[in-house]
């Protein structure tokens, strides 16, 4: 191992807790050096500061693709652990996080329109209320009128 590579492992703890959610079996190996405020590793890399998960991600797998992002299978933020992670889209990731499934459950807009066929628009893996959308429109019309005259 490389004095990097040493310096990152004496960081993290292979004991965590088990996590059988969503395919990430095993333990969590959990990042126990400084953090960010959100839950997220930090680490000086030799030359930069790193996002501990993306640097044992690349460490372990190589690069991640582009336009992707790395998903916690397990949940954790502060894991590390290369098989607890997968390279997908941010449309993925949100839903797969808790937001997602809050939202994916939603039935109506904050106005009280139905998300239904006919009303509903998607556009970036998000959905939204065409009849917001119209009433928006009018609004924005309507205020340029009056602007005008």
């Amino acid at each position: 191992m490389t004095p990097v590579t040493d310096r990152f492992f004496e960081r993290v703890d292979k004991a965590g807790p088990i996590s059988l959610r969503r395919g990430a079996k095993g333990n969590c190996w959990i990042w126990t050096g400084a953090g960010d405020g959100h839950g997220y590793g930090r680490f000086w890399d030799g030359s930069k500061q790193v996002i501990a998960h993306r640097w044992a991600y690349q460490h372990h797998y190589g690069a991640i693709p582009s336009g992707l992002v790395l998903d916690h299978l397990c949940r954790r933020t502060a894991c590390v652990r290369p098989d607890h992670l997968e390279a997908v889209t941010q449309a993925e990731n949100v839903r797969r996080g808790l937001a997602g499934l809050f939202n994916a459950r939603k039935t109506h807009c904050r106005a009280g329109h139905a998300y239904d066929e006919a009303n509903t628009r998607r556009r970036n893996g998000r959905r939204d209320c065409r009849a917001c959308a119209r009433i928006a429109a009018a609004r924005y019309r309507a205020q340029k009128e009056t602007q005008a005259a």
